[in-house]
C-alpha cells in the first residue's frame, strides 16, 4: 500500500507538489471514482489510478542510475526557495526517478535514483556499506574512534542538523570501518563505512565531539561507485551491478517471506483440553463402547487390521474351542432325553462332535 501522492509521483513526472495539486482539484481517478484526498492508500497490486485521464501505472521492471551529485543541489522535486535541485542538472527522462536516500545541500558524490519505489525502500532500508570520505575541523581524537567501534546514542543529536530538522535524538550504530588519512590540530581527513543512512547523520555524530564536517563526499553505495563519472553527470548501472542488484533484492524478498512465515499464529486452545464437549459423539466413547465398535465393525474394511480388531477376532476364534472344565460332570449320552433337542441338523452335528467340548451340555 502507498499513498497516492507518493504513488502519482514515484509513477509519472509529476513531483510530490505536483501530485497534491492534481489531486485536490479532481484530477484524479482512483478505480472510476474522484479522489481529493492525497493521503488515500493505493493497493499497487490491484488499483487502477487516472491523472488526468492518462493512466498511472507499476512497473515490474526497473531501471537505475548513478548520478554525481555536486555541492549546491537539493535532493527534492522542487523548493520553495528557488535553489537548485538534482532534477535541474537531470536528463529529462530521469525526472521521475526517485533518489535512494539524501545526500544534503553541502554534500556530494554518489547518489542512486531508480524508476521503482520497491526498490528505492528495499536500497535505503538496507544495512549495504556506504563509504564516505569527510574532511573535519580539528583532530581525530580518541574518544571518536571509541565511539566509531562502539557505537553512540545521544538523547540531545540536534548539534549538526538542520535548525528545521525534528530528528532531536538519534543512535549511532558502530561504523563497519574508518581509516585516518590525516590527523592534524587545524583539519583532519579520514574515510568512513558505516551501514545506514540516517539525517545528517555523519555530522551530528562529529558535532557531538565539536568537531565540524567541512567536507563530505559519498565515495560508493554497496560496490556502486562513481568511476570517474564527472560532476552533475549520470550514468546507468553495469551488467554487474544489475547482477549484483537483482541477487540482492532476491534475497531480500526471501528474507521477509521467511519472516512472515516465522510469525507466530495467534494460540488456540483445544475444546478437548478445556473440557468442552466435542461435536463428534463417537470419538470419545468409552473403553467399553470402543469394544464394542470393535466387534460390530470387526469385518469392515476399515480398522479391519486394527491391533484391536485382531485380537478380538483371535479371541472369537479360540473361545469356542477351549477345553472343558475337568469338573464339568459326566459325558453327555447322544439319545439323552434329558435335555432339548439340537434345532437344527448342523447344530446337532456341531453338538456330537463336540464331545467334552460341549460345556454346559448334559
Amino acid at each position: 500500500m502507498m499513498r497516492l501522492n507518493k504513488y502519482i509521483s514515484h509513477y509519472s513526472s509529476y513531483s510530490r507538489r505536483e501530485a497534491d495539486a492534481a489531486i485536490l482539484k479532481g484530477y484524479v481517478r482512483i478505480n472510476g471514482e474522484i479522489e481529493e484526498n492525497p493521503a488515500t492508500q493505493v493497493d499497487e497490486a490491484s488499483d487502477i489510478v487516472y491523472i488526468s485521464g492518462n493512466q498511472v501505472t507499476p512497473r515490474d521492471k526497473y531501471t537505475v542510475i548513478v548520478y554525481s551529485k555536486p555541492k549546491g543541489e537539493l535532493v527534492t522535486k522542487s523548493d520553495p526557495k528557488g535553489r537548485r535541485t538534482i532534477y535541474d542538472s537531470l536528463e529529462k527522462e530521469f525526472k521521475h526517478f526517485i533518489p535512494v536516500g539524501r545526500l544534503d545541500y553541502a554534500s556530494e558524490g554518489v547518489l542512486l535514483l531508480t524508476d521503482a519505489s520497491k526498490v528505492a525502500t528495499a536500497l535505503m532500508n538496507s544495512d549495504l556499506e556506504r563509504i564516505y570520505k569527510i574532511k573535519i575541523k580539528g583532530e581525530v581524537t580518541p574518544e571518536m574512534e571509541v565511539a566509531m567501534l562502539g557505537g553512540l546514542t545521544l538523547d540531545d543529536a540536534t548539534a549538526g542538523g538542520h535548525s528545521h530538522s525534528k530528528v532531536t535524538s538519534m543512535t549511532f550504530a558502530p561504523f563497519i570501518g574508518y581509516q585516518v588519512i590525516k590527523n592534524a590540530h587545524n583539519y583532519s581527513t579520514l574515510k568512513v563505512a558505516i551501514k545506514e543512512g540516517q539525517n545528517r547523520e555523519l555530522r551530528r555524530f562529529f558535532a557531538h565531539f565539536g568537531a565540524e564536517i567541512s567536507d563530505l563526499k559519498r565515495l560508493s553505495f554497496a560496490e556502486i561507485k562513481l568511476n570517474n563519472l564527472p560532476l552533475g553527470k549520470s550514468r546507468y548501472l553495469t551488467r554487474s551491478e544489475y547482477s549484483a542488484l537483482f541477487t540482492f533484492l532476491k534475497d531480500e524478498e526471501k528474507k521477509q517471506k521467511e519472516t512472515q512465515g516465522s510469525v507466530k499464529k495467534p494460540k488456540t486452545f483445544s475444546k478437548e483440553k478445556e473440557g468442552f464437549k466435542p461435536k463428534n459423539k463417537d470419538a470419545h466413547k468409552s473403553k467399553d463402547a470402543s469394544k464394542s465398535r470393535y466387534k460390530e465393525d470387526e469385518t469392515a474394511t476399515k480398522g479391519y487390521n486394527n491391533p484391536d480388531s485382531v485380537r478380538l477376532r483371535k479371541l472369537l476364534a479360540d473361545t469356542p474351542k477351549r477345553k472343558a472344565d475337568s469338573k464339568a460332570g459326566p459325558k453327555p449320552k447322544a439319545d439323552s432325553k434329558a435335555g432339548p433337542k439340537p434345532k437344527n441338523r448342523a447344530d446337532s452335528k456341531a453338538g456330537a462332535k463336540s464331545g467334552s467340548r460341549g460345556k454346559g451340555i448334559k
